[in-house]
């Protein structure tokens, strides 16, 4: 099969290849699907510069659709045929999901009315977003801030904590501005004078800020919107800020608590409201897995406005 990955760290235009490997057989509690989509992520290239180190060759890729072909010892929820989404094993296994086929260590049945291209857009977008605002406490009574809404995680967390009864300000520039107005989020741009900026809205007291949108100095802001508590700001993306100014981060969340229950209980919910047009990740291009290097320029560019995803099927050997 065709399979894109890396025999050694570095950049990853310098690193990966698109080869020709084994189809990989599932183990115990694992399936095997033909890959119909692929997402591609940031934290594909995170893991060809050497985040989270293991054995090497690895695949990238970690959101996937597809068609089951095979199931592991253990695995009685699926069979042969089934459509399914969810997340590739990339660290148990030499390839991931941007792939002819794929592993999958967790997988959730895509729903009538959801097409599996969409569906592929789903996993990564929606587990960051969840797990996130569970750590934050959200609940109905929340007034929550999210920085960088037109980001795909933090376009999720938007329609997440929407569902949830919460009030929503979402920062965003133009391109997906009055999609979230319409979603029922109250809008403002991002950049220099937030605080001032959610002040003026008139909104009362930010109960919590979670924080998606690439580094950019938006962290002391956050803080002061949500009366100089630090603790009360999570931030997905800019670690070394957070650490300076008290505020939490992803990496320094407890990792023993990080339960698939907070991870993936969601997606059924979200499949469904998926598969209803009620919420939804945008894409922002499709490709031939042939074509994987323009989807990896665009992503590099940090203004990819949407999911990335690798269409193996297309143009398939």
């Amino acid at each position: 099969m065709r399979t894109v990955r890396f025999h050694r760290n570095g950049e990853p235009a310098d690193v990966l290849r698109l080869e020709t490997a084994p189809v990989p057989a599932p183990g115990a509690g694992r399936i095997r699907v033909a890959v119909h989509a692929c997402g591609l992520a940031p934290a594909d290239w995170a893991l060809c510069r050497g985040l989270f180190p293991g054995a090497l060759p690895r695949g990238i890729g970690c959101d996937v659709s597809g068609i089951v072909e095979a199931v592991g010892a253990g695995v009685t929820d699926v069979a042969v045929g089934d459509r399914v989404f969810g997340t590739a094993d990339f660290a148990g296994q030499p390839s991931a999901g941007a792939a002819d086929r794929a592993v999958l260590d967790h997988w959730f049945a895509v729903p009538e009315g959801l097409d599996l291209t969409r569906a592929a857009a789903l996993p990564m977008a929606l587990s960051t977003a969840s797990w996130h605002l569970a750590r934050l406490g959200l609940t109905e009574d929340s007034t929550i801030l999210i920085n960088g809404a037109g980001t795909t995680v933090g376009y999720a967390a938007v329609q997440i904590a929407l569902v949830r009864g919460a009030r929503v300000i979402a920062t965003a520039g133009e391109t997906y501005a009055e999609q979230l107005r319409e979603l029922g989020a109250t809008v403002v741009g991002y950049g220099d004078g937030l605080a001032e900026r959610v002040r003026a809205l008139g909104v009362g007291q930010v109960d919590l800020a979670f924080d998606t949108a690439p580094p950019g100095g938006a962290l002391p802001e956050l803080v002061e919107i949500v009366g100089g508590a630090p603790k009360r700001v999570l931030t997905c993306s800019d670690m070394a800020a957070a650490a300076g100014l008290g505020a939490r981060d992803t990496f320094h969340e407890d990792p023993a608590t990080r339960t698939d229950e907070e991870r993936f209980g969601v997606f059924p919910e979200f499949a469904r409201l998926a598969a209803e047009g009620r919420f939804t990740v945008p894409v922002a291009g499709t490709f031939p897995l042939a074509e994987w290097r323009k989807a990896l320029e665009i992503s590099l560019t940090r203004h990819a406005r949407g999911k990335l995803l690798l269409l193996p099927a297309d143009g398939a050997e």
